[in-house]
């Protein structure tokens, strides 16, 4: 799979190449090649970018190669006091471990419900403290003093330090890879994307992560959304019947979660 620094070789080639063309034939066709090399080079990076599991700039682990049943379960965007607490109790009532990857500035809003996910004995991963919509136009300085506020109010809240790293939407570009590698986090990130937080139908989005399931799988569920709280249980119950087990994330992708 193409990453980052050879993919940069790779269009530097090119577009040498097609400048050599140019020189040496004719520059009515450079135009034309410098045009495809930039559209194929764009589209490649978007891709790399946007979906975390192409690993295109930073090592990302997104699931486990076993032929076991079982599963692991993850929660983006808390803490949350609205909904939190909802997905902490079903998860308590149905016996089944969870982690969340959450937000600072969250954290520090709603320390008791940290506490209470590191008591009920889930993993606690670092989402980054901003989670702003320009987070990915940060400079590499910016970005590693956000990762470890995250982990500096975590640490304040529950006495841990996280290792887990999720990214912000899950888009990586240079500068976070920087971030993360000086961080020294290793980075979570999914192969069944819910999309709950774009449906209000607990159903459809049942369907959705039920026909995605496999063994290995790693979920991804925001504990930020009504419909979430709604379908989890049912969830929970129709994997067990499967003979499917929910299992932690850490031990399953076999990572240490704190420092």
């Amino acid at each position: 799979m193409l990453k980052f620094r050879l993919t940069i070789i790779i269009l530097s080639v090119c577009l040498l190449a097609a400048v050599m063309y140019g020189v040496l034939n004719n520059w009515l066709y450079f135009w034309p090649l410098l045009a495809a090399i930039l559209v194929i080079g764009s589209t490649v990076l978007f891709y790399g970018s946007y979906y975390i599991n192409s690993g295109f700039y930073v090592k990302v682990v997104s699931s486990a190669e076993t032929d076991k049943k079982q599963i692991a379960i993850s929660f983006d965007d808390g803490p949350s006091p609205d909904f939190t607490p909802r997905v902490l109790a079903i998860l308590q009532e149905k016996n089944v471990p969870a982690a969340f990857f959450c937000i600072g500035r969250q954290v520090e809003l709603y320390p008791r419900i940290l506490q209470q996910v590191h008591e009920q004995g889930h993993i606690i991963g670092n989402h980054s403290y901003s989670h702003g919509k320009l987070f990915d136009l940060l400079g590499t300085e910016k970005m590693y003093h956000d990762l470890q506020q995250m982990n500096a109010v975590t640490r304040q809240a529950i006495g841990v330090t996280p290792l887990l790293f999720r990214p912000p939407y899950g888009v990586t570009n240079p500068n976070l890879a920087k971030a993360i590698k000086r961080s020294g986090f290793v980075t979570v990130g999914w192969n069944i994307r819910s999309l709950d937080t774009i449906t209000g139908d607990a159903d459809k989005l049942l369907q959705r992560v039920l026909k995605q399931v496999k063994p290995g799988a790693v979920v991804l569920f925001h504990d930020t959304c009504a419909v979430t709280v709604t379908m989890l249980p049912v969830f929970i119950d129709t994997l067990k019947a499967q003979g499917y087990a929910i299992v932690p994330l850490h031990k399953m992708l076999n990572l240490q979660p704190y420092a």
